[in-house]
């Protein structure tokens, strides 16, 4: 037999069965020794030997986690936008903590235009229409902005239109407040307000219609145009102006009463003049209205008499002198002879007391020196004093009256004579 105790494998034999033995003892011997020389363990050991051989963790929870925060960080951060910002409206809107300031804001009449509007009832049925003056929001937030009222002019654009403000503002000057909120803004650009602007203006007695709107409409109260408009079309409901119908702005003339009123920048027409003649109405008194029955007469009669007077005397001794020689020539049957009435169709002569010939041979009811009777309609707007001297006429023989030229007074003649040979003295320019 082989004694394999000692026996060499052969490693050119694979099929030696001491190779795998020699190989696996070999092995065994090798990694025994190889442990044997490790240092004693250490515990971070681990971890270092780890170093070499990572492992990848999962993105997917930190990546989550970050997009939630910055997710929050957005939503923070446009809700203190949108605070912000419903805060700088609310300020606005509601005047809060707004710097105290005053501000002239004027809506001129050329922004507002008439519309037809529907009517509904309280459950939003149409129930018809009517007419209304609008006015352009555009311009009024800009007025308003420009003045620094407002700071947001879309803002108070958007307020309008929900409140229905183009229709609740009228024209006019008003004084406003960065302490008025939207709402009080609104509702302070009306027509009789106290923030309106107020202009004093004082009509002196003998001034026509002509010059009383003509000066309104250079104060910015309202236009001349718009002030015939009423004059003609406006129903007023005044005893002195019955039987004068519509259609004619002259048939006012004479009963503008001149005086000292406050006038709002942009105040309608209409209040203008219904101003005028409640004052005028307000003067005429119980007895009045007896005295003209007594007389037989109207009260448009006495005004125009009273006109005349207005225009004619020069002075307040005069005028019941100047009343007696208008009812004693009406009396007689004699042409009035009065220049002042035709000059009523000549407001722009500046020549003197000798009337020229083209105006003097003007074929119209206002020459009275070629008409009888009173002229068709008062040829100024007089004042109380010849109001109540046309009422109570001095009672007097004269017929003719002229001016002294060097007194600046009138004098009164009985008969055609006295006053001719007077007038000869004479030298008027």
């Amino acid at each position: 037999m082989i004694d394999e105790t000692n026996a060499v494998p052969d490693p050119e034999r694979e099929d030696d069965p001491l190779v795998d033995s020699y190989d696996l003892n070999a092995r065994q011997q090798a990694d025994e020794a190889f442990w044997a020389e490790l240092p004693p363990e250490d515990p971070e050991l681990e971890l270092e030997e780890r170093d070499y051989q990572p492992i990848r963790r999962s993105r997917t929870g930190k990546t989550g986690l970050l997009g939630g925060v910055m997710y929050a960080v957005f939503v923070i951060c446009v809700s203190i936008i949108l605070a912000c910002m419903a805060w700088m409206a609310a300020r606005d809107v509601l005047a809060l903590n707004k710097d105290p300031m005053t501000a002239t804001v004027v809506l001129p009449d050329e922004i507002f235009h008439e519309e037809e509007r529907l009517i509904k009832d309280a459950d939003g049925k149409v129930t018809g229409s009517r007419t209304v003056r609008v006015a352009d929001i555009d311009y009024v937030a800009g007025a308003l902005h420009d003045a620094g009222i407002v700071e947001y002019k879309l803002l108070f654009k958007l307020f309008a239109s929900f409140s229905h403000a183009d229709v609740k503002i009228d024209p006019g000057a008003y004084n406003l407040s960065t302490e008025l909120d939207y709402r009080a803004l609104v509702k302070n650009m009306q027509v009789g307000t106290a923030s309106m602007l107020v202009t004093k203006i004082t009509f002196p007695e003998g001034w026509t219609m002509d010059q009383i709107f003509r000066k309104l409409e250079a104060e910015e109260i309202c236009s001349a145009e718009d002030l015939y408009a009423a004059a003609a079309n406006f129903n007023y409901n005044f005893r002195f102006l019955e039987n004068a119908e519509t259609g004619d702005a002259h048939r006012l003339e004479g009963f503008i009463f001149p005086n000292t009123y406050d006038f709002y920048h942009g105040e309608q027409a209409a209040s203008v003049v219904n101003k005028f003649l409640t004052a005028l109405h307000s003067r005429v008194t119980a007895d009045m209205w007896a005295q003209i029955e007594n007389r037989g007469t109207t009260f448009r009669n006495v005004v125009i008499v009273a006109s005349i007077i207005e225009k004619e005397a020069g002075s307040d001794e005069e005028r019941g002198k100047i009343a007696s020689v208008i009812y004693n020539r009406l009396a007689a049957g004699m042409t009035l002879g009065m220049d002042s009435t035709i000059l009523y169709l000549f407001p722009d002569y500046a020549g003197g007391v000798q009337l020229p010939d083209d105006i003097l041979n003007y074929d119209s009811p206002y020459n009275t020196r070629m008409h009888h009777g009173l002229p068709p309609t008062p040829i100024c707007n007089p004042g109380m004093a010849s109001i109540q001297a046309a009422l109570n006429p001095e009672n007097t023989n004269y017929y003719y009256y002229a001016l002294d030229a060097e007194s600046g007074t009138h004098r009164f003649f009985q008969d055609a004579n006295e006053f001719n040979a007077f007038v000869a003295t004479q030298q008027y320019e």
